[in-house]
């Protein structure tokens, strides 16, 4: 009779778990040595830590790897916006404990879309913790706006009511976040239907989950108020930078990418034929040149 197999892992193999962070159970993907120098990966809306799924084993054999799914987001609890704020300040504080908890005391980040404004608020409050930064289709800029923001920018952000509201909420249907990951891919094909389909069934059609949405759309507006902020800390950290921007983003301009290396001259800057989440579909490119980027520019 065979024995029993029992399943095995190293550290490169993915691995989940939950932390409590406040009373909220706070879900995330990690892989790698903890001994590795480490890297937190932030997410982008409305997905969460399954934004990353594939290229956390892709670096996990050099860092060690971790992405929290923000509250409201993938399997973190979504508590009643009535008990719970739906900020960016909010989303913050409790990753930044969560970062802690976890003994991500100093890292590397990757920041993108929503990963940008619960980045920048952890690194200008505690510089310290900031080894080096990629950055991919994040905005910080007044030109990095596309057209796309209209509805928020020229209404809800001036007036939350009803009317308005109604003019925004058509972004939370699954068509909407299938149009996101397509939008400027060169390669469609490569791009799964599972990340649509997951962003929209759990965390856009949870419990409470257009309102957590539509709170954060109108909490967003305190992030244009803070890009003064973090392009100063960008010029005076002079953090060591590589940025991955598709070309073809439904969200945030070429313009907007370009914008850095006003605050960063010394970035590195790759523009890929791709849409907001490159990621998809640029992964091998973005996994090797990050590789490369901390070998050659980070650890020096």
């Amino acid at each position: 009779m065979n024995p029993v197999y029992s399943p095995t892992a190293n550290f490169t193999s993915l691995r989940y778990g939950t932390e409590k962070i406040d009373g909220l159970s706070i879900a995330y993907r990690e892989a790698g040595d903890p001994a590795n120098p480490k890297l937190v990966l932030f997410h982008g809306w409305p997905s969460s830590s399954h934004q990353y799924r594939n290229l956390i084993p892709a670096l996990a054999d050099r860092f060690h790897v971790i992405c929290p799914d923000y509250p409201g987001f993938g399997d973190s609890d979504a508590p009643d916006p009535a008990e719970f704020s739906y900020t960016f300040d909010n989303i913050a504080a409790v990753i930044e404990k969560f970062l802690d908890r976890r003994g991500f005391h100093r890292f590397g980040v990757y920041m993108q879309d929503y990963g940008g404004p619960v980045g920048f608020r952890i690194l200008t409050k505690s510089p310290e913790k900031l080894e080096w930064i990629t950055i991919q289709n994040t905005n910080a800029y007044e030109i990095g706006f596309t057209d796309a923001w209209g509805g928020l920018r020229n209404a809800y952000w001036l007036e939350r009511n009803e009317k308005n509201e109604v003019g925004v909420v058509a972004l939370l249907e699954l068509d909407v976040v299938k149009a996101v990951y397509l939008t400027g891919s060169s390669k469609p094909e490569l791009i799964s239907p599972d990340n649509w389909n997951f962003d929209y069934r759990i965390t856009l059609s949870r419990r409470h989950g257009r309102q957590i949405q539509l709170d954060l759309f109108y909490d967003y507006r305190t992030n244009v108020g803070l890009y003064h902020k973090w392009q100063q800390f960008l010029r005076e950290q002079k953090p060591k930078t590589i940025i991955f921007w598709g070309q073809g983003d439904i969200f945030f301009t070429r313009e907007g990418g370009e914008a850095f290396l006003n605050d960063l001259p010394t970035a590195e800057l790759h523009r890929l034929d791709a849409g907001h989440f490159a990621v998809e579909d640029c992964l091998r490119y973005i996994a090797s040149h990050m590789y490369r980027f901390y070998e050659t520019s980070v650890q020096m």
